[in-house]
């Protein structure tokens, strides 16, 4: 049998998750189920809710009120590695985009940064919350990963723990092996931020600011130029396989 089961719809709840139980569905889950899937009552699906696995459920309910009835459970609850994505915020459709790739990605948290560069001034948290799920949902995914509330640049680095490693991708650092720059930084380290600019880039204090940090590498993404969410896709690729759950 194939490790997972794509062909089943996926709906992330939040409710506790056990064999028996009966959860009723909010209207836009049941309508999707329902009208968009056209599932009838006793049709299969997926749920999870990112605490307690993956349960295969029956709907049940009427139209109006949709309920999912629990079964056995198909997948234990899984861990995200120690990955925290931390990134200046992009537009509309470019930031679903990167929020949704660093979920596909591994990465465990999320956290905007307003830096001196950085042309967002508000963020939709609730959006990237519901991004999160999305991605979930589609590509097989258990663990949630957390969505904090924005802050400056300077906050973050004052508030961070300073046990973890800090890795920021500047497009003035020097051209080295990625892989093997972060495979020295291992040691020592409770977890790893990465860190994304705006496509301005950093300013000259910030570069100072970031450089200051303990347990820092300042990495380049090759000889090109890359547009912050392409970035953030190569960034992570590197550290999940030089760090996290990819070895």
């Amino acid at each position: 049998m194939p490790r997972y089961d794509f062909r089943s719809p996926r709906i992330c709840v939040d409710a506790v998750l056990a064999a028996g139980a009966v959860v009723p569905l909010g209207h836009d889950q049941g309508h999707y189920l329902t009208h968009v899937l056209r599932l009838a009552g006793g049709d299969a699906v997926l749920a999870f809710n990112g605490r307690d696995g993956e349960w295969r459920a029956a709907i049940g309910g009427s139209k109006r009120s949709v309920s999912l009835t629990i079964g056995e459970r198909t997948r234990p609850q899984d861990s995200l590695p120690d990955l925290r994505y931390v990134f200046a915020p992009l537009k509309h459709a470019r930031l679903d985009y990167m929020v949704q790739k660093a979920v596909e990605l591994g990465a465990r948290a999320l956290l905007p940064v307003i830096t001196r560069h950085t042309q967002v001034a508000r963020v939709n948290t609730a959006r990237m919350r519901a991004n999160v799920i999305e991605a979930a949902e589609q590509c097989g995914i258990l663990s949630l990963a957390e969505v904090a509330e924005p802050c400056t640049l300077e906050t973050f680095l004052v508030d961070r723990d300073r046990s973890r490693a800090l890795v920021f991708c500047d497009e003035d650092a020097e051209v080295t092996d990625p892989v093997a720059a972060l495979a020295a930084l291992r040691g020592g380290t409770s977890g790893i931020d990465v860190l994304i600019g705006p496509e301005g880039g950093f300013a000259a204090d910030e570069r100072k600011s970031l450089a200051g940090q303990p347990a820092t590498l300042r990495l380049a993404l090759g000889p090109r130029i890359l547009r912050a969410d392409t970035a953030a896709v190569a960034a992570l690729a590197l550290v999940q396989a030089a760090w996290g759950d990819w070895r």
